[in-house]
C-alpha cells in the first residue's frame, strides 16, 4: 500500500533516538497498556474497510456534524462510498452509531482510490432513503503516489494523515510479516507536526514532553518478542521494526485495526502478557517539528 519509499512503509529500527524521548514516553505513554481497538464479535471495535467496485455510483457529500466543520480543509464530493458503507462503531443491529470518531474508509478496486471521512452519517430524504453522506472532514488518497495533504490541512485522522496503510489487518498479521507501520493514539498532542503529518495538535499545547502528529515511536530492541507467537508476535516485530505513528489524540496505547473475529488469540496473549507504554521510545523525525 503506497509506493515502497512511502513513510509508512519505512523501517526504524536502525534509526537514532529523539531528544525528547524520555520525557514524550513518561508522560504519556509510560503506564499504559498497549489496547489493540480491533474486535472479535459481531459488534466490531476495529475500522471497517469497505471495498467498492470501480462502477460505485457516487453519492454526494457534505459537511458538518456535531458542530465540528473541517470542510474548509476537506476534499470534495461526491464519493464513491455506498449507502449500506459500514460505520466505525456500528454494528449488524445499529449500523448508525452516534458517538465516537464514526470514520468510513472506502476503496475502489481496480484503482488506487481511497476515500475517508470523520465523523461520518448517512444523509436521509422524507422516505428514509439514504440520498448522501454528511462528515466532519474528508481525504482522498491516491494509493500510487507519496503525495500529501496540503500544509496544516487535517484529514479523517487529526494528524492529516490516512488512516488505511496504519491500519492491522488480521490476515497481513497472520502471515508473520507486518511490512508497515502501525497507527496508534496518545491521550495529549503537542500543537505542531512533522512529516508526513501535516496538521497541529491543540493551540496552547507547547510542552516539549508532547508528542507532535507524525512522530514515530518503536518498540525497544531489548523487548522480548518470544513472548508472543502468531499474529501477536507479527505485531510485536512490526512494532520493532516499522513502529507506531501518532495519529490522533485518544485513549493511551490504543492501535487500530481492522475490524475481524478471528483476532481473539492474539488479543488472549496481549491479556496475559501485556506490554506497558514503558517499552517504547520516539525516533528522531526526518524533518524538522513545524511548530504551530
Amino acid at each position: 500500500m503506497f509506493p515502497a519509499d512511502n513513510p509508512w512503509n519505512r523501517r526504524i529500527d536502525g534509526r537514532p533516538l529523539w531528544k525528547q524521548s524520555k520525557a514524550i514516553v513518561a508522560r504519556q505513554a509510560a503506564g499504559a497498556e498497549l489496547h489493540l481497538d480491533l474486535g472479535t464479535t459481531e459488534d466490531y471495535y476495529g475500522i471497517p474497510v469497505n471495498v467498492v467496485d470501480e462502477d460505485q455510483p457516487l453519492l454526494p457529500l457534505s459537511f458538518g456534524v456535531d458542530g465540528e466543520d473541517y470542510g474548509d480543509e476537506s476534499d470534495r464530493g461526491p464519493v464513491f462510498i455506498p449507502a449500506d458503507a459500514a460505520i466505525e462503531g456500528g454494528s449488524a443491529t445499529d449500523p448508525d452509531p452516534d458517538e465516537g470518531d464514526r470514520h468510513v474508509i472506502a476503496v475502489r478496486r481496480g484503482t488506487c482510490d481511497l476515500v475517508e471521512l470523520y465523523a461520518a452519517e448517512r444523509v436521509r430524504d422524507g422516505s428514509g432513503a439514504v440520498v448522501g453522506w454528511r462528515a466532519a472532514a474528508a481525504a482522498r488518497w491516491d494509493l500510487s503516489s507519496n503525495r500529501l495533504r496540503p500544509a496544516r490541512w487535517t484529514s479523517a485522522d487529526a494528524a492529516g494523515l490516512p488512516i488505511l496503510p496504519g491500519l492491522l489487518s488480521y490476515d497481513e498479521a497472520a502471515t508473520g510479516h507486518i511490512t508497515h507501520a502501525l497507527r496508534f493514539t496518545l491521550p495529549d498532542a503537542r500543537s505542531a507536526y512533522t512529516w508526513p503529518a501535516r496538521h497541529c495538535g491543540p493551540s496552547g499545547n507547547t510542552g516539549r514532553d508532547l508528542p507532535a502528529y507524525g512522530l514515530r515511536f518503536r518498540l525497544k530492541k531489548s523487548f522480548p518478542t518470544s513472548r508472543y507467537t502468531g499474529a501477536a508476535r507479527a505485531i510485536v516485530v512490526a512494532m520493532k521494526r516499522y513502529g507506531l505513528v501518532y495519529a490522533d489524540q485518544g485513549s493511551a496505547m490504543y492501535v487500530t485495526g481492522t475490524a475481524d473475529p478471528r483476532w481473539e488469540a492474539a488479543l488472549d496473549q496481549f491479556r496475559v502478557r501485556p506490554l506497558d507504554g514503558s517499552a517504547l521510545e520516539v525516533v528522531r523525525p526526518w524533518r524538522k517539528v513545524v511548530r504551530c
